[in-house]
């Protein structure tokens, strides 16, 4: 039996935590623009999920913060961290360290509200995705290809990359349908930590195989302790309580937006084009989203 989501009141930083999620998922470019020189992808991983969880345990010290009651509980959190943290994270840094461009592992990634859509329409009526959410989808998709039109050509396109991002695709679609249909509704803290606990024993047998070691220049260091604490004290808890609150459909169409908010904090921060193509993308992708998310709250 699906548990149902806790429904919490439409307080101002609820209603504002979609816009926030897909701002601070969004840094995960400019997180690998400065980690990924430095360091070897599961290396790096794997320390940015020990951290990750010692800071955690220490706010669930000073919190006093419930940890899950139940052994299927345990499990259920530990499978869905290694879907979404070791097998989506795991996939898309090795894809890029591997040469696969920044935009085509954007638009392989992309692909997740597509694949989520038909497999809630596959479940039956009460899960059905409307003619509106489908639309929204589309125009969303296309809105995506437009934002990375201009970097499908960076990078080398190899099985061995492309086999990388088809892991991240299916690693993020897979932990998010899980995590809605079996998690039971928890503290985001003890959640987060017991998610990326079962991730990084996950990823540490893959980063003791890695060649190359960590060079603790300050770019690698700034962008740890952002991965650490904005993207996964931050982000990672976002996407857990949005997920508890809303909709799947819902939740994972927010992911379109994180290419074209990449591509403005790109021409924010590095100065990068933004061009005709980028620019209609953001458009398109603004009004997707827009109709899927309409249409759950009609």
């Amino acid at each position: 039996m699906t548990p149902a989501p806790v429904q919490a009141p439409a307080t101002g930083w609820l209603r504002a935590a979609p816009l926030v999620f897909v701002l601070i998922w969004s840094t995960g470019f400019v997180v690998a623009r400065y980690g990924m020189p430095h360091a070897p992808p599961m290396g790096f991983l794997a320390i940015r999920y020990a951290l990750s969880v010692a800071a955690f345990l220490l706010w669930i010290g000073l919190a006093r913060a419930p940890w899950p009651q139940t052994r299927s509980q345990w499990l259920h959190l530990s499978v869905t961290g290694v879907f979404m943290h070791a097998g989506y994270l795991g996939g898309v840094w090795l894809a890029v360290k591997g040469g696969l461009g920044a935009g085509m592992t954007a638009l392989i990634v992309g692909l997740q509200p597509v694949l989520t859509a038909v497999w809630l329409s596959a479940l039956g009526r009460s899960q059905r995705v409307a003619l509106t959410q489908w639309l929204g989808l589309v125009l969303g998709f296309l809105g995506l290809l437009l934002v990375v039109w201009d970097r499908l050509g960076a990078g080398e396109v190899s099985a061995a990359n492309l086999a990388w991002g088809a892991l991240a695709l299916g690693s993020i679609t897979i932990g998010t349908l899980y995590q809605k249909r079996f998690l039971q509704a928890c503290d985001v803290r003890t959640a987060n930590t017991v998610q990326l606990a079962a991730a990084f024993v996950v990823t540490l047998p893959f980063a003791l195989m890695e060649q190359g070691g960590m060079n603790w220049h300050p770019e690698l260091i700034g962008a740890m302790a952002w991965s650490v604490l904005v993207l996964t004290l931050g982000g990672s808890s976002l996407l857990y309580m949005l997920l508890q609150r809303g909709a799947a459909m819902t939740v994972t169409s927010l992911m379109y937006l994180v290419p074209p908010t990449t591509a403005l904090m790109a021409w924010f921060l590095f100065r990068e084009a933004l061009t005709p193509f980028i620019l209609t993308g953001l458009a398109l992708t603004a009004i997707g989203v827009w109709l899927v998310v309409r249409e759950r709250r009609t």
